[in-house]
């Protein structure tokens, strides 16, 4: 096994050791990348090289969402209509990384300004799911998924909005953490919606994820890994999904055996009622369009044949909103995150699937985007930490569990992940053929 399949504190170890230098990890990751790339296109932008500061993970690489401003890189957010000129400096929350020694080692692929996608009229072609090249790996952070599935990176940073970093990890097989809203800086990531935008990392394992976000926040939600989980009270919301017509009964089966496993770990499993889903993706969805219209109308008034197909129908659509429709979305979601603390209020995290279905094939998409079924939104809409963590897979392709938490509650969710991802085998890596790298400007 290579050092870069160890998990990111071991490899933090080995190289305060002086087993393993910065230089040797970088010139591994970018052959690795340069050899398995060309068939996942998960980066479109790959760094020269640097120095890394000196600091306790000096030289650990991660990848980073092309929204997100990195030092030096071009922030394209998937966009013809973007100016590609190198950033001057880094997001706080990669100069944070950075600071301890973190090295970015180029930026990742996003659909369209974190809008809808797959589509082929941006600068790159869609990134490709490691488990299948024929299906999605979700957005809009698909290429952080895809490069963190595919074994490139151990982790990669995202943003979610609607649930950017949680389905991609669904259906790419890895973990995708979304923290409390406001606890990591969103400064220097391109807005979609910013009362919804959430910035997270997608990582192989529960352990890295909380590595990661640890060094971003300075807290020390990993000392909760490997605490029992016997006695915590989870809330299962069935009914949440298993009535719906576009839930598959795969789907079902995982989360009752999630469920079932959970409660031989210790945990006290209770059924949970929750409110209708259809009314909080609806009222979420005009959030977003209309604050992704406040934040692109001048672009479009500028750029319109330069963004895509695609995201000028999205983005358009917000232009449509009037007052007092967008008014009761934010008023509904006030209302949502009272709900949500009622319902925690007992529990330690609730439990429901992060997507209805594994990953769509790209031929599903051949005619424009379609709506794909998720349990994500909500939780953005209230701003809970919620974690989608794999929990088995169907006809080849990964499936994925949420865990949603009280707020700031990172470490209890990611314990109980944690402690799930060590009892299951849900954790394969995709066997995958090496090709030529084409990163295209």
């Amino acid at each position: 096994m290579s050092v870069l399949d160890l998990p990111l504190r071991e490899q933090a170890a080995l190289l305060q050791s002086g087993e393993v230098t910065a230089a040797e990890l970088w010139s591994l990751t970018m052959d690795r990348i340069k050899a398995r790339d060309g068939k996942l296109r998960s980066f479109v932008y790959l760094s020269d090289g640097e120095t890394p500061a000196e600091g306790p993970l000096s030289g650990l690489p991660i990848a980073v969402k092309d929204i997100i401003d990195v030092a030096g890189m071009p922030t394209r957010c998937g966009s013809h209509a973007h100016d590609a000129t190198p950033a001057e400096k880094d997001a706080p929350v990669v100069a944070t990384l950075r600071a301890l020694g973190m090295v970015p080692v180029g930026k990742v692929a996003t659909y369209e300004y974190a809008l809808t996608g797959p589509a082929y009229d941006q600068p790159n072609p869609p990134a490709r799911n490691p488990w299948s090249e024929a299906h999605i790996t979700g957005g809009s952070s698909s290429g952080s998924a895809a490069a963190v599935a595919g074994g490139l990176v151990r982790a990669a940073l995202g943003t979610d909005t609607g649930g950017s970093v949680r389905s991609p990890a669904s259906y790419s097989g890895c973990v995708g953490l979304k923290p409390t809203h406001g606890a990591v800086s969103d400064e220097g990531v391109f807005p979609l919606s910013q009362s919804l935008d959430v910035v997270g990392p997608l990582a192989a394992s529960v352990d890295d994820a909380a590595f990661v976000y640890d060094a971003m926040t300075g807290r020390d939600i990993s000392a909760e890994l490997g605490k029992d989980i016997k006695g915590l009270r989870i809330g299962y919301a069935r009914d949440w999904f298993v009535n719906d017509p576009a839930c598959e009964q795969y789907v079902i089966d995982a989360m009752d055996d999630a469920a079932g496993m959970l409660s031989q770990l210790g945990a006290v499993i209770e059924l949970i009622t929750l409110p209708g889903y259809a009314p909080m993706e609806v009222m979420g969805c005009v959030q977003i369009q209309a604050e992704a219209w406040d934040n692109h109308k001048a672009g479009l008034a500028e750029s319109y044949d330069r963004y895509g197909v695609d995201a000028r129908r999205n983005l358009l659509s917000g232009a449509m909103l009037d007052d007092a429709t967008i008014k009761a979305a934010f008023d509904f979601a006030a209302d949502l995150r009272r709900t949500f603390d009622e319902a925690l209020e007992p529990f330690a995290a609730l439990l429901t699937p992060t997507t209805l279905s594994t990953a769509p094939a790209f031929a599903d998409f051949e005619d424009g985007p379609v709506w794909t079924a998720m349990r994500t939104l909500p939780f953005n809409m209230t701003g809970h930490p919620a974690i989608s963590v794999p929990c088995g897979f169907a006809n080849g392709l990964p499936l994925g569990m949420q865990l949603v938490g009280r707020y700031g509650d990172e470490g209890i969710i990611c314990r109980i992940a944690h402690a799930f991802e060590q009892a299951t085998n849900h954790t394969a890596r995709p066997a995958l053929q090496d090709g030529p790298l084409e990163i295209t400007d």
